[in-house]
């Protein structure tokens, strides 16, 4: 049974899901020495936020097939090194929105009208009322920084308290924008006319530090800003120094660069501020969604299934993936039979695909065709998930195409493989086909026409089609006590170039193999391995 390593807090509900499929270990809290020493014996981690998946424990997790966050971001999780280790990372993009926007619009409140500094104020005795007086939302600007689900959710609270909407999202169409009820605009437009500014945006490299000396210096005086999205969108120094000048009137952050933050950043000494320790997704309907969602994807993953939400591996149902088995498996196969066909390395494959494929997502069939032929000629683990990865990095390109009608039959494939000699010699060209939903076979190879089941072990030599050399091969064989289980010869015609192709239940010696390969007529012999 699956082994499931649970290192962050994370609700019953979603334990509950995890211990249908796998054994579950929960162990919240483990530092990161204990996270890599238990690691090795796990099939999958669970996290939040707490932990950090760091290219050492891809490392060390030798068995790891898949790492699940519950939440949102992956911003600790090294998805670089997962891709390269071939372990699916995936989250729960919708689980916390409702919650993310809600506290959002919670803070906007609460320094609009300066509730918890009232609070704590009457609480200490006093009835200060004049200090408290605040603004009103009604008829402001608010300006939304990235429109995504969450930025989507603000803008429509923000409609209902009649405020206007801009919106900064250089990866969303304008007219998209206009329909979501803001105004899109350049992001020195966003600040200069925003009384409220709120972020939204992912973490990347164009996003750090969005907020900065530049780009503050361009802010409306007074204007007020709330970040619940990632603490390193915001230059802290930049904003200490726009707080002290008065150019930013307060701010309420719920994120920080580092967390639990120091309590010795200048943000802390102005009492206007808001600061929340990362409740963005505290809430109890938001935990139990993105746990059971979590929780389901990763058993999913577990058992043959496929994830709803991958972030390095494309989304696909999971009954589709399960129809889609026999495709994918043929299609490595026939990249691993690529492999051993060549004499000198691929630089280019081709994917042709005829006939009906009944909507299976024919980009991942080739991924796997090439995953197959990179997997042969290296020890480290290359699948769908890092298989483009490891094609990048040896130059080989892929491409595939797909003609809806075939003539032969209901479903094939046709990879071209071509060697960097870019001869004729060079290139290799195999068919196969799926029969039924699980009969599987390799049609043709180089124009010839063939009968393989891609399973077991293959004698394949390439001979001239002369009377004697079949029964020789099978003589050699059966001295070397070596059963023979199934054989079929391809030619171009009588005399002419020809392929054999023996199904054994035994390993081939090296001996043997030279020995068929010195014979009269045999132009090569090899041992192929599915």
């Amino acid at each position: 049974m699956a082994k499931v390593l649970v290192s962050d807090p994370i609700v019953e509900a979603g334990l509950a899901v995890l211990r249908e499929a796998a054994e579950v270990d929960y162990s919240p809290g483990l530092s990161s020495e204990e996270l890599l020493e238990r690691i090795p014996a796990y099939d999958a981690l669970m996290v939040r936020s707490e932990t950090r998946v760091t290219e050492a424990v891809f490392a060390s997790g030798k068995q790891l097939k898949v790492v699940g966050r519950a939440g949102v971001g992956v911003d600790n999780i090294d998805v670089e090194a997962a891709t390269r280790h071939g372990v699916i990372v995936l989250n729960s993009p919708d689980g916390n929105t409702i919650a993310a926007a809600e506290l959002s619009f919670a803070l906007l409140l609460g320094l609009a009208r300066k509730v918890p500094q009232a609070a704590f104020s009457l609480r200490r005795g006093e009835w200060k009322r004049s200090k408290f007086v605040g603004m009103e939302l009604y008829k402001k600007t608010l300006g939304i920084a990235g429109l995504g689900k969450i930025g989507r959710e603000v803008a429509r609270r923000a409609r209902a308290f009649d405020m206007r909407v801009l919106s900064y999202d250089p990866y969303l169409p304008e007219e998209h924008a206009r329909q979501l009820g803001a105004e899109p605009v350049k992001f020195v437009t966003l600040l200069a006319q925003s009384d409220y500014l709120t972020l939204h945006t992912p973490l990347t490299e164009h996003t750090r530090h969005l907020l900065n000396r530049e780009t503050l210096a361009h802010a409306k005086p007074g204007i007020r800003i709330v970040n619940c999205a990632r603490g390193e969108i915001i230059d802290l120094e930049a904003l200490a120094e726009a707080l002290e000048s008065g150019r930013v009137a307060a701010v309420a952050l719920d994120v920080f660069p580092q967390e639990p933050p120091s309590i010795d950043l200048p943000v802390f000494k102005f009492e206007q501020n808001i600061l929340t320790p990362h409740l963005g997704a505290s809430t109890e309907e938001a935990q139990a969604k993105v746990a059971m969602d979590v929780a389901e994807q990763i058993a999913a993953v577990l058992t043959g299934g496929s994830a709803r939400s991958p972030i390095n591996l494309p989304a696909i149902p999971a009954e589709l993936l399960t129809k889609g088995a026999p495709a994918l498996k043929l299609a490595e196969k026939m990249g691993r039979l690529l492999a051993q066909l060549t004499h000198s390395p691929i630089a280019s494959l081709q994917a042709h695909f005829e006939g009906e494929w009944e909507g299976l997502p024919l980009d991942l069939v080739a991924r796997s065709a090439m995953a197959g032929l990179i997997a042969f000629s290296t020890d480290e683990l290359v699948n769908l998930v890092n298989a483009p990865l490891y094609a990048q990095q040896r130059g080989l390109k892929m491409s595939w195409s797909h003609q809806p009608e075939s003539d032969d039959y209901h479903a094939a494939l046709t990879l071209i493989a071509h060697s960097d000699t870019h001869h004729e010699q060079g290139q290799i060209v195999l068919t196969g086909a799926l029969f039924g939903k699980q009969d599987m076979r390799i049609t043709h190879m180089n124009g010839l026409f063939v009968d393989i089941v891609p399973e077991g072990i293959l004698l394949a030599t390439d001979h001239r089609d002369r009377p004697g050399i079949i029964g020789r091969v099978g003589t050699l064989l059966g001295e070397h006590q070596i059963n023979i289980a199934g054989m079929h010869v391809g030619r171009e015609g009588v005399g002419g170039n020809a392929m054999m192709f023996v199904k054994v239940d035994n390993p081939i010696p090296p001996d043997l193999l030279e020995t068929i390969q010195q014979m009269e007529g045999v132009d090569h012999a090899r041992v192929l391995i599915f």
